[in-house]
């Protein structure tokens, strides 16, 4: 593997443009990574941590774009210039338009491509949002739908010497039962403005023709060991080879064809308060034993399970200990990139705040984030919900066949009534999504539904993702109908906790409070729009003291309830978004209304076990 590093050689014509043919869309919100951002520097950094190659290309920059009607063909004229990996609705795009239902969105870059005799070439989408048709050279090379998680299409047949045409078609409705989250085509109240086309890293890679594909990562604590199973290509007998290291010390080796166990002495496990990662060489060996393909991955050692305390209460457990999961909602929303973060570092910012303030969890709402994002709060312990992206209709979106009646935690619930291919799509981007993100030690609970938007056959799917993926807990609608299949029982309550305590049918589950709180502060000089209705849950107070006091009180209350059984908070929310303002910092991350290590300290209520 190591002789393919310097093999594939790209001309990234588009990449290399000159600053003054891009600029942001003007007069818009920034954030101060959005300021720095340039056609140079866009997202520049590897997009798949656990699974790394050397040989790869970034194809993010300067692409030409064009918008026409959505059946339209191919523009013999091309509009102007859109920054990938920034939705063309965004301010980083430098475009700013919105793309209709009933228009397509085109995409053209060009590229010189030299791959070593006997090598593939991969295109790699990490997402794009949300019918993707892909040509090379006018071949067609590959179609995806599904706004929210990788594709990748081998195009080697259809490149050739000298310079290559790379077009790309995008299609994106923003309705009916697409999965699309708080994307709307009429912005207010708890939803935002729609996010099309590529919206996250587009690359190249060069592989052997016989080589790694994927691997599954399963870690057990007692015994220690780290079991792999890898996928491969090309190769119908091929031989893999796995070594783990910790702190750059070899701790562990074996080689096989089927799942592959390495037992860990000694083991460090991963905690949030010790992050430990061991890191794993992949690779794939061929019949005299020499290396053809290798990978860079890691594995963080732990288990998540639940147990019943003295009083008979279900409890979350990491590594055997009984854990409290204290988070915000976090929509992952941007004011100049919308679904986009402006940068890798931006990105982390937030995470370093809200690890900063005392939380040891987050609940990414209805968003797949970058992949570098999971990565990130695997290396610095940061526990997460992963919401599947909603789609259908829900209660504020209307449509009696697609959205149930939502009861919260009342007795019989209603599901709603999905076509069958509707249903389909919905469960191949939810395996997309759990498979995507699947190796990463962070995510411990998975939540299919949300307060009933698009709820449908939650009894199939909750039995489904608990048999998909046995490792990890499921809260199979937060806030929404409850049926008993799963893990967890969650109650939305605003602005205070609340749960209905008392009731035995929750006795098998996991009690939450999976949304509470939503204090709204308005900063003058930070919002979105200042002409919008600008809100926040139980009214916004009229001084700083009064919303600082209405935190306090919430927490309070959460502090009592977590006395009388309930086992996780979440609090809405990180950041204000668009005409939202009840985030812990605003939309543009410039104010933090109430200061990390004033949060930390108040968090300290909730126990020593949000610390560990």
């Amino acid at each position: 593997m190591l002789a393919l590093v310097a093999t594939l050689s790209f001309n990234l014509e588009s990449a290399s443009a000159a600053e003054n043919d891009w600029y942001p869309v003007p007069d818009k919100m920034m954030t101060r990574w959005g300021k720095q951002v340039s056609p140079d520097n866009a997202w520049s950094e590897y997009p798949r941590p656990q699974f790394e190659r050397k040989a790869w290309q970034n194809l993010n920059g300067l692409w030409d774009y064009a918008i026409t009607a959505k059946n339209a063909a191919k523009p013999a004229e091309w509009t102007g210039k859109i920054l990938v990996p920034f939705a063309v609705e965004s301010t980083l795009s430098g475009v700013g338009k919105l793309l209709e239902p009933d228009q397509s969105l085109w995409y053209r870059r060009s590229l010189e491509a030299k791959p070593r005799d006997g090598d593939r070439v991969l295109l790699n989408f990490e997402a794009v949002d949300y019918h993707a048709v892909v040509w090379v050279n006018g071949k067609q090379v590959g179609e995806h739908i599904g706004g929210s998680t990788a594709f990748s299409f081998d195009i080697t047949d259809a490149l050739k010497k000298g310079g290559n045409e790379l077009v790309l078609r995008v299609g994106d409705a923003t309705g009916g039962a697409q999965l699309r989250g708080k994307q709307t085509l009429n912005p207010g109240g708890i939803w935002y403005t729609r996010d099309s086309g590529i919206w996250q890293t587009v690359w190249l890679e060069e592989v052997p023709s016989a080589h790694l594909t994927g691997v599954k990562i399963v870690t057990t604590i007692n015994p220690a060991v780290i079991t792999l199973t890898p996928e491969v290509a090309g190769a119908m007998d091929a031989s893999v080879r796995v070594t783990a290291s910790l702190k750059g010390r070899q701790v562990a080796t074996a080689e096989g064809k089927g799942p592959i166990k390495l037992a860990v002495a000694d083991a460090q496990l991963w905690l949030p308060a010790h992050p430990n990662l061991y890191d794993l060489n992949i690779e794939l060996l061929d019949a005299q034993g020499r290396a053809v393909d290798a990978v860079k991955s890691y594995a963080g050692i732990r288990e998540i399970g639940k147990k019943r305390d003295a009083d008979g209460n279900l409890r979350f457990t990491l590594n055997g200990e009984e854990l409290f999961c204290w988070g915000p909602l976090d929509q992952g929303w941007w004011p100049d990139g919308l679904l986009t973060p402006p940068s890798d570092a931006g990105m982390c910012s937030d995470i370093d705040f809200l690890k900063a303030a005392g939380f040891n969890m987050i609940r990414k709402h209805i968003k797949v984030e970058p992949r570098r994002y999971y990565a990130y709060c695997d290396r610095v312990g940061m526990l997460l919900w992963q919401d599947q992206v909603s789609g259908g209709t829900g209660k504020e979106r209307g449509g009696a066949s697609l959205s149930p009646k939502w009861t919260h935690l009342r007795p019989n619930p209603e599901d709603a009534a999905w076509p069958a291919a509707d249903h389909q799509e919905w469960m191949k981007e939810l395996k997309a999504m759990m498979d995507e993100l699947r190796n990463q030690p962070c995510i411990v609970v998975w939540t299919p539904f949300n307060e009933a938007w698009g709820q449908h056959q939650t009894m199939e799917v909750g039995r489904w993702v608990k048999d998909y993926d046995p490792t990890r807990l499921v809260n199979i609608a937060s806030g929404g109908n409850f049926w008993p299949v799963g893990d967890i029982a969650d109650n939305h309550k605003y602005p205070d906790p609340g749960f209905p305590l008392g009731q035995d049918r929750f006795n098998d589950d996991i009690k939450v409070v999976g949304e509470f709180g939503g204090h709204g502060w308005p900063v003058p000089g930070h919002l979105w729009n200042p002409d919008m209705r600008n809100w926040g849950y139980g009214g916004l107070p009229k001084t700083q003291e009064e919303y600082e006091a209405r935190y306090v009180k919430s927490l309070g209350v959460l502090v009592d309830l977590k006395s009388k059984g309930i086992s996780a908070g979440v609090y809405t929310q990180t950041t204000d978004v668009e005409g939202e303002l009840n985030g812990l910092m605003t939309y543009d991350r410039a104010v933090v209304k109430i200061p990390a290590a004033k949060l930390a300290e108040l968090h300290q209520q909730l126990g020593e076990e949000i610390k560990r």
